[in-house]
């Protein structure tokens, strides 16, 4: 696209503005338009994860959603909004991207272990209960069979003498 320049600058600055352009670009010089379009890009990527990763109740100034828009409208000015005024303050806690894990924001020599069943008072609790409950069923089984094969005698010994006193 040529450039219609005015009689004054035409010659030697118009020709100087051309090659000092040119140059600069087939030197490897990056445009100055792609570095501000890669650093709002950046902004706004970043601006629109930490928006969504955020809880609700931490935002500042405006709901979630309104912030999600005004990032994605105005990249720029939502970008830079959203870091001072909506963000939520850091109260010393580390951030981590799983904060939905009970060991989130703990080194790992210092996460809280589950309970084993083993260690559970609970657990050992119930199976103390459990246990009892078998136990007292076995004696009650024990007792009920103790209790048949007396009858069981009985009749058997009744059984033989009434045979031979009908023999007889």
């Amino acid at each position: 696209m040529r450039r219609i320049l005015p009689k004054r600058l035409r010659g030697h600055a118009a020709l100087g503005y051309r090659a000092s352009r040119r140059t600069a670009e087939s030197q490897g010089g990056t445009p100055m338009w792609l570095v501000s379009f890669v650093v709002e890009m950046a902004l706004l990527v970043y601006c629109l994860i930490d928006c969504l990763q955020s809880n609700e109740g931490d935002i500042r100034n405006l709901p979630k959603g309104g912030w999600v828009l005004l990032i994605v409208l105005v990249p720029l000015a939502g970008g830079v909004a959203w870091l001072v005024a909506g963000r939520p303050l850091q109260t010393g806690t580390r951030r981590v991207s799983w904060p939905a894990t009970q060991t989130s924001g703990f080194p790992e020599y210092e996460r809280p272990r589950p309970l084993g069943p083993d260690d559970d008072p609970a657990f050992l609790a119930e199976q103390r209960r459990s246990d009892e409950r078998h136990e007292q069923m076995l004696r009650d089984w024990e007792d009920q069979l103790r209790d048949r094969e007396r009858r069981l005698r009985e009749r058997e010994d009744r059984s033989p003498h009434q045979a031979d006193d009908e023999g007889h």
